[in-house]
């Protein structure tokens, strides 16, 4: 599994984009009109949105209290240091658990049977693996510590004892926040906005012309904020 993790790592990043393509894909619904009456499209609708926000907010709380470098080197698994302070005293893999919820989130959002069934539980392994993967290498540099570590905290569901005193003990960095997740939250959003617009016609009461003004604005505003900020990230007008 060491093996397969260090492959998945390497190309992860075409590989999950792949996957979120998926979302797209045909699928027989999650919730059917016949069992939940003809209100059933509230339930994938607050259900996916408070799974994909929770995610999201996970991943933002932990990138703002105590970030950890986990782009590797070379297409290889590589840590400076061993964090385990801000949400990482409460679970070994925060950014990946917010990420599961995330597009666990968007594919019940999306209503789609195939997605929560099938690609979840691929997309889940894949991250298994590369966590499998980054254990060896972290055991391999700090043994002991790492060892430590390990066995006081969780490797996926997190536990939030003193998680008072975890929030008490840190400034939320929003600047790092941002030019980390600026990329991740464009893909986001555009994803969660073509969703709700078009697999949601109740929220634009199936007024497609709505629906379509709506797109029209919607993606092009994400679109110049990403640009913005990349933007000011580049030229370090904008630095942690």
């Amino acid at each position: 599994m060491v093996k397969i993790g260090n492959f998945f790592f390497r190309y992860r990043n075409i590989l999950f984009v792949f996957l979120y393509l998926l979302l797209f894909l045909p699928s027989p619904d999650l919730f059917r009109e016949k069992e939940f009456g003809q209100t059933y499209y509230v339930w994938p609708l607050i259900l996916g949105l408070i799974i994909t926000f929770s995610g999201q907010l996970l991943r933002g709380i932990t990138i703002g209290l105590a970030y950890i470098m986990r782009g590797g080197r070379e297409g290889k698994v590589y840590a400076e240091d061993l964090i385990t302070t801000g949400m990482f005293r409460h679970s070994r893999n925060p950014l990946y658990v917010g990420n599961i919820l995330m597009l666990l989130g968007v594919g019940i959002l999306d209503n789609s049977l195939i997605y929560v069934l099938l690609v979840m539980p691929v997309f889940f392994l894949i991250y298994h693996s590369i966590v499998l993967a980054e254990e060896a290498f972290l055991m391999r540099k700090f043994g002991n510590a790492y060892n430590d570590y390990i066995n006081k905290v969780n490797r996926w569901i997190p536990s939030f004892k003193n998680i008072r005193q975890t929030f008490s003990g840190h400034v939320f960095n929003f600047r790092r926040w941002i030019l980390k997740e600026y990329n991740t939250q464009y893909v986001w959003l555009s994803g969660i906005v073509l969703i709700m617009l078009i697999n949601y016609p109740q929220l634009t009461h199936y007024d497609i012309h709505l629906r379509n003004l709506l797109i029209l604005i919607l993606l092009p505003f994400l679109g110049v904020c990403y640009l913005v900020i990349r933007y000011l990230k580049k030229s370090r007008r904008l630095s942690e």
